[in-house]
């Protein structure tokens, strides 16, 4: 049997993400982790940035040492744990209002799954290293599941 991951490319997984941002408000409280909402908002779209090639990140020296070991965190179907760990510059105290972020990242989300496959980057994710382009697709949407649970939907 082969498994099937969710992914950002495919059509009822993008719907579905799309439709739970419905369900956050601003100053809605996290769960777990350090973020608040609106750095939640900026952190996913950062993600997605990185994943089409718009925003460059160097893959850290730990991600060049592990990411063998690790990388399978991606090609599989569980969520990730709390607290994982976050790549330098996906995390910022200073964003803009909810409204501008939700909308922002919306946006991004949308630009992704349009641009398809071919669109996404050839560069190095930070922390897994040298990806496919259906495993962007499903990191992009486990990522952007993980911060929507995070958040309560």
């Amino acid at each position: 049997m082969v498994l099937r991951l969710k992914s950002l490319f495919n059509k009822n997984d993008f719907d579905a993400i799309i439709k739970r941002f419905n369900n956050l408000t601003p100053g809605l409280p996290g769960r777990w982790g350090k973020l608040n909402i609106n750095q939640m908002l900026l952190h996913c779209r950062r993600g997605l940035e990185a994943a089409e090639g718009t925003r460059i990140t160097p893959q850290t020296l730990l991600g060049k040492i592990i990411s063998p070991f690790v990388k399978s965190l991606v090609t599989n179907d569980k969520p990730f744990r709390h607290g994982s760990p976050s790549p330098a510059g996906t995390i910022s105290i200073d964003t803009e209002s909810f409204e501008i972020e939700k909308a922002k990242l919306i946006e991004q989300i949308n630009k992704f799954h349009s641009g398809g496959i071919s669109g996404c980057s050839t560069n190095p994710h930070a922390f897994f290293g040298r990806l496919t382009q259906e495993e962007w697709g499903a990191l992009m949407y486990k990522h952007i599941d993980h911060h929507l649970k995070q958040f309560g939907v």
